[in-house]
């Protein structure tokens, strides 16, 4: 009969923590981005994005002549594939021997969890930066404004609501746009944003790589997914490979075990997440010129 012992618990533990933090996080920041629930795909899923435009002919028929197709257009552009990424990270003897286990193991795994985060959405400023809906304006104020009317203007040529749209800046430009003025800044995820502002749900504060200055990018809330493959999946399982998972949306999962070969503590992480944008004409992308 096997005995469990108390290794084994804090094991336990330390993976359904894990787990959970990452969980929390991404409940905070769907929240924050209004996406409404996360939809789960099968490993090799195509992300494919869409502009679609329409033009009507003219519904004034004659009694008994034939209708006229209007024309209807939809250009699929495809992006990848929703895949599992796997993740591992290691922890010495003589770390925790040096630095203890709350600096060696808690510390590093603190760490782990927020470059998984910045995984997923450094991909997703990179895609946010493929929108087809482009232009400039003189300054940063026309910048906001145009990038959400923008959006909204495409949407209702699809007949699409819009409810709230979310923008992405740079944090120099909003610090140079507002001087002295107080602006109420929260953090979640290890973004900055601020609501409310210029009518926009959120504002994202971000820096270069992920966003430029000078650069404005507004999307509906409509306009943003949440993909992923799950990682408790059983047909894994059957590899011998259980992770732990948490909740009814599986979005990460994470396990520990000790490796004797090489006095070497493994953390595996397991995972397959894509924020994604189903319109690319869904997404303004407004430079400042200042030469206008």
């Amino acid at each position: 009969m096997a005995v469990t012992k108390t290794t084994n618990i804090d094991v336990t533990v330390r993976e359904v923590d894990f787990v959970s933090r990452f969980s929390k996080n991404w409940d905070a920041l769907r929240e924050i981005m209004g996406i409404t629930r996360p939809i789960r795909k099968a490993p090799g899923t195509k992300l494919v994005a869409v502009n679609g435009t329409c033009t009507l002919e003219n519904g004034n028929v004659a009694e008994g002549a034939v209708i006229p197709y209007s024309t209807a257009n939809v250009e699929e552009v495809e992006y990848g594939d929703v895949t599992v990424e796997k993740f591992r990270k290691g922890v010495t003897i003589e770390a925790v021997n040096k630095y203890g286990a709350v600096a060696a193991i808690e510390k590093t795994d603190d760490a782990f969890l927020n470059e998984l985060q910045l995984n997923v959405l450094g991909r997703f400023f990179t895609f946010l930066k493929t929108g087809t809906k482009t232009s400039a304006e003189a300054t940063f104020q026309m910048a906001l404004a145009m990038a959400k009317a923008n959006v909204i203007d495409e949407f209702n040529k699809m007949r699409r609501t819009v409810t709230e749209v979310v923008g992405f800046v740079n944090v120099l430009d909003v610090y140079k746009y507002i001087g002295a003025a107080n602006i109420t800044v929260q953090t979640a995820f290890g973004l900055q944003y601020v609501k409310d502002f210029m009518g926009y749900s959120t504002l994202f504060l971000l820096s270069a790589p992920d966003i430029e200055e000078g650069t404005v990018i507004a999307v509906p809330v409509e306009n943003i997914d949440l993909y992923y493959v799950d990682p408790g999946d059983s047909e894994f399982a059957q590899l011998g490979l259980n992770y732990t998972v948490q909740g009814e949306t599986n979005l990460i999962g994470f396990h520990v075990e000790g490796n004797y070969e090489t006095a070497v503590g493994d953390s595996f992480a397991l995972m397959g997440m894509t924020l994604w944008a189903e319109y690319l004409n869904g997404i303004a992308i407004v430079t400042v010129d200042d030469s206008f």
